[in-house]
């Protein structure tokens, strides 16, 4: 927001210049907005078709606070109830989305565009309210420019954008209220605007605080403009003030304690600090004028208070600085009111307070989104103020070459948009551009895990490792990694380094307590749950894990405890409504155990294990062809599943065909189940020895049933050979063994 031709100080002086594209005939402001708008909507057209990435889980798809309107107060009045960071308006952006088109990613980016292409054509009204040259180009190099697509491809960053879009709307109220361009006999301020601004900041600062730098941003240009600052300038901005400080000092707060912006990687002293602030200007501004190598993570600086190069950058920024207030006669103020604005937009990201990102990095493009404005008007206006005093062919020349420019950085944001598509492609292109981030890493590592790719997560992890060592989160991951691959040992070091670095590390807790149940240490499992949960009071996961560990130990009630405060926590959790329904089936309170299941597939109604589970339940209350039903869908989901068989074997061979028995497909499936565990799981030979008896075949069934009773009793199980024995017996006699409805089971090996 500059003046970029050369002017004295008076005030009101200069006048615009008019930029090439307004001395068009198509010059009419709705005509060159809706071109802001097309061009914009054009440029982010790989949005259109991208899902959610990074931190998108934690703001959308797992926020529980999006789904109810007691979310919604949560939002508001909890602190912390929205993965830490408290900007209400921006989450309750997301609230109302969620309740009109749910979790369909188009809607969210539709949104995202939608914003940044309003704010584009909004600086362009504040430019021209200001009568700053090359306003529109301006606006449009902040529409098209690829260090903006951060900001707009990220759902997360909905943030940047909906402040942004306050922001503008507030610098125009208060413009209306304090005009700035005219004569002094005109300079009546308009009182009925300035409720207007401050609700406007106070909504800019609710959806992200980085805009507390507003009230600054108008005494630059009320200093500008005006050649001074009085006392009727500052009392009107002293509530914006407060208010900035205000909101600034939460966030700062929030971030520290509920964010967790404090530690070892964000210990720096005053001058380390310093170091941070005087080099961080100069990437941005790189990036503005040469905009190459854009990354989602850029490497993180050593910052070396010893090395006397470092002091380089911000003895540079300052010798600008002072150049430019020297320069104040012959240039104008203009490119020092854009220095200015530039810098201290930035200046809540500049590492004078701890963020979260700079755990990774320093520098991120979305802090920019706001400040590059001074450099991209700065620009704008020197270009056109210089095509205004050159000849007709040099404007020419100047519009074309303006053209080529947006031309150019619209390909680039249509490119730099691709990598926001999907998580393999960010960190993909993440790692390719910068090949030590240990983050990318890390969330690559997480990513293939989740598809089974267990060699390549571990690889990732382990070069995580190499990079950062003190990962306490690598650890635990590579941990994770390793007992997906039976190497449970390893993992259970991995955990318990990773409990050395960071003992409040509740993940890794719970995946020791997991570890621990596997190598059958349930007490020691029960413990590490317990301190998972005294870490993080709200991990449904530790709740729904310790309900199993409860379960195993016999402790139902308690267990039921746990998978009520886990579904409490998070109510479409079908992991806990399947172990929920399977403890209560246990204690026999049937109807509610189908209640859950039901629930579990209502959530996710292919799950093979809700659908198995029902299956169970329906065939103890007599509900033999419903029970069928669900036993076959679960098989449709998982064709290989022996134990899901097994089950259905039985219940086919164990009644009879008007009820729904099928001796011979009972037969087939039992000889699967039984061929997959290599003959030597006793129920599932039981289940094939009354399959051989209903299909008539007695003499193999009495050779099942007698295999089964040995495997059994070498087992030390003597009371499920005991119950196998009456049925062998019935074999011998030539009879087929019959279950009476409403017989509880407990048959898997």
């Amino acid at each position: 927001m500059t003046q970029a031709q050369p002017t004295d100080d008076a005030p009101h002086q200069p006048t615009a210049v008019s930029s090439p594209a307004t001395d068009t005939g198509f010059a009419r402001p709705w005509f060159l907005a809706l071109v802001l708008a097309i061009v914009t909507f054009a440029a982010y057209e790989p949005v259109w078709h991208a899902g959610f990435i990074w931190d998108d889980d934690d703001y959308l798809t797992n926020n529980l606070t999006l789904r109810s309107l007691r979310g919604l107060e949560r939002i508001w009045f909890e602190p912390g109830a929205t993965h830490g960071q408290y900007y209400p308006l921006a989450h309750t952006s997301f609230w109302v989305e969620y309740h009109l088109w749910g979790l369909r990613p188009f809607g969210y980016h539709l949104v995202n565009v939608l914003l940044h292409g309003a704010n584009a054509v909004l600086l362009w009204f504040v430019l021209r309210r200001l009568k700053i040259p090359g306003s529109w180009w301006a606006a449009a190099i902040f529409a098209l420019h690829p260090v903006c697509v951060e900001s707009v491809a990220w759902v997360t960053e909905r943030k940047n954008v909906l402040s942004g879009l306050f922001y503008f709307l507030a610098l125009l109220a208060y413009l209306r209220f304090q005009p700035l361009n005219s004569p002094d006999a005109t300079r009546v301020r308009d009182w009925r605007y300035y409720p207007l601004a401050l609700a406007l900041f106070l909504c800019a600062l609710s959806s992200k605080t980085t805009t507390c730098t507003l009230p600054a941003a108008l005494l630059l240009l009320i200093w500008w403009k005006e050649g001074r600052v009085e006392r009727r300038d500052i009392v009107p901005l002293a509530p914006l003030f407060l208010l900035g400080v205000a909101g600034g000092s939460l966030t700062t707060w929030v971030e520290k304690h509920y964010v967790g912006a404090s530690g070892a990687d964000w210990e720096m002293s005053v001058v380390q600090r310093c170091l941070v602030a005087g080099r961080a200007p100069w990437f941005y501004a790189g990036k503005l004028f040469w905009p190459r190598q854009l990354t989602f993570i850029y490497p993180r600086w050593e910052i070396d208070a010893g090395a006397v190069w470092q002091y380089l950058f911000p003895l540079a920024a300052l010798m600008v600085l002072v150049a430019l207030w020297f320069l104040r006669p012959r240039i104008g103020k203009g490119p020092l009111v854009a220095v200015l604005f530039f810098v201290g937009t930035l200046a809540p990201a500049l590492g004078f307070v701890n963020v979260f990102p700079f755990r990774y990095s320093y520098v991120a493009d979305h802090f920019q989104y706001l400040a590059g404005i001074g450099l991209i008007t700065l620009a704008a206006g020197t270009g056109t103020a210089i095509c205004a005093r050159a000849s007709q062919w040099v404007r020419s020349l100047g519009t074309l070459a303006a053209a080529i420019a947006l031309l150019i950085l619209g390909m680039s944001t249509w490119r730099q948009a691709r990598i926001y598509q999907d998580l393999e492609a960010l960190w993909g292109d993440t790692l390719m551009k910068n090949p030590q981030c240990w983050m990318a890493h890390n969330n690559l590592g997480n990513l293939v895990l989740q598809e089974g790719k267990f060699s390549d997560a571990i690889g990732h992890f382990e070069q995580t490792l190499r990079i950062k060592p003190d990962s306490g989160e690598a650890h635990c991951n590579l941990g994770i990694a390793l007992a997906q691959t039976g190497r449970v040992p390893e993992a259970i070091a991995q955990y318990e380094q990773a409990l050395r670095i960071n003992p409040d590390l509740a993940k890794a807790h719970c995946n020791l307590g997991l570890a621990l149940v596997s190598l059958g240490r349930a007490p020691e499992a029960i413990a590490q749950y317990e301190q998972a949960l005294r870490i993080n009071p709200d991990y449904a996961r530790a709740h729904n894990n310790l309900g199993i560990a409860l379960a195993q130990a016999g402790r139902l009630p308690e267990a039921i405890a746990h998978y009520e405060q886990a579904l409490r926590i998070e109510p479409d959790y079908t992991d806990a409504h399947i172990n929920f329904g399977k403890a209560l089936a246990r204690l026999g309170r049937l109807p509610e155990a189908m209640a859950r299941f039901e629930q579990a597939l209502r959530i996710k109604p292919d799950s093979a294990e809700a659908h198995y589970n029902l299956g169970n339940a329906l065939a103890r209350t007599g509900r033999i062809e419903e029970a069928i039903a669900h036993f076959e869908q679960a098989l449709r989901i998982k064709p290989g599943d022996a134990e899901v068989q097994n089950d259905l074997a039985w219940v086919l061979a164990t009644h009879a065909p008007s009820e729904g028995g099928d001796p011979a497909r009972a037969v087939t499936l039992a000889e699967r189940a039984c061929a997959q565990t290599g003959n030597s799981a006793f129920p599932y030979l039981d289940t094939l020895a009354a399959a051989y008896a209903a299909a008539g075949r007695f003499q193999e069934a009495v050779t099942t049933a007698q295999k089964a009773i040995e495997l059994a009793r070498a087992a030390g199980q003597t009371q499920a050979a005991n119950e196998i024995a009456p049925r062998l017996e019935l074999y011998r006699s030539a009879h087929a063994y019959r279950e009476a409805t409403n017989t509880p089971t407990s048959r898997n090996p």
